[in-house]
């Protein structure tokens, strides 16, 4: 199982519960492509492929253009990401249960290298802000859809 770095000096975990179902949020959520269509942070997104491990997708966000490669791929339930941009390792990794309210998304992300240890509140601001905003674009797209 491929997971975060937790020594890394940026370490970010947030979860929300969405009120839909499971297989509606999975595929918003790794529908890479259409991410910028509710993702207000991803500004473009195209996946070199289908979604799968060793699948990479390139996208735009805060002005950096990202490579990331799927690491892991449970479907319905988990995908592990990792990807560098400007001397920052990224690991991200979300995590999808069902639940009796619809689903509960956690999300963990790890930041590491030079940039990071220059500025690590600063980032960890950055980090923590980024995903939260992502969840709630998730969680708004996906509950949007289910009404």
């Amino acid at each position: 199982m491929h997971t975060i770095d937790t020594t890394a000096p940026v370490v970010v975990r947030l979860t929300t519960q969405i009120d839909a179902p499971l297989a509606a949020v999975w595929s918003l959520h790794t529908d890479v492509d259409d991410w910028p269509a509710w993702n207000t942070g991803v500004d473009q997104a195209r996946a070199d492929g289908p979604m799968g491990v060793g699948t990479s997708f390139t996208w735009l966000t805060h002005g950096m253009s990202i490579t990331s490669t799927v690491r892991e791929l449970v479907p319905g339930q988990r995908i592990v990401w990792d990807g560098t941009v400007q001397g920052i390792v990224g690991i991200h990794a979300w995590t999808f249960e069902r639940t009796d309210a619809g689903v509960v998304v956690h999300t963990e992300e790890s930041w590491s290298g030079e940039p990071v240890d220059a500025a690590v509140d600063e980032l960890t601001t950055a980090l923590r802000t980024s995903l939260q905003s992502w969840l709630d674009c998730l969680k708004a797209r996906a509950e949007q859809s289910a009404a």
